[in-house]
């Protein structure tokens, strides 16, 4: 290579491509130990999701349950942990998306 011929220095490259590996890393430990909640039902059942997605806690109103009718039960179920999936998505296109960014930047075959 020629000094100053516009080629990039690689040892640059690679500390850039190391600092966001760091950071990207030290993100998904945050997100990790993040929780999100979701909730169906007017708040009858609530669910907590850690920022990746795994769900923590689960939290069901007694007013909720009726013996005759657990169908409606499960969906809140499944309506509550869903939104504290959504809200885990967003949590982590905050925290990833601006990392993450700069990692596909026309590089073939990243997922990203």
């Amino acid at each position: 290579m020629i000094p100053g011929g516009g080629q990039p220095n690689m040892q640059q490259l690679l500390q850039q491509a190391q600092k966001m590996q760091q950071e990207l890393a030290q993100a998904q430990e945050e997100l990790a130990r993040t929780e999100v909640d979701g909730q169906a039902g007017g708040g009858l059942v609530k669910a907590t999701v850690n920022g990746s997605g795994e769900l923590r806690s689960l939290v069901i109103d007694p007013k909720a349950v009726d013996p005759e009718d657990t169908e409606t039960l499960a969906d809140l179920v499944v309506a509550a942990v869903q939104a504290a999936n959504e809200n885990a998505q967003q949590l982590q296109q905050q925290k990833l998306g601006p990392l993450t960014e700069g990692l596909g930047g026309g590089m073939p075959g990243l997922p990203f």
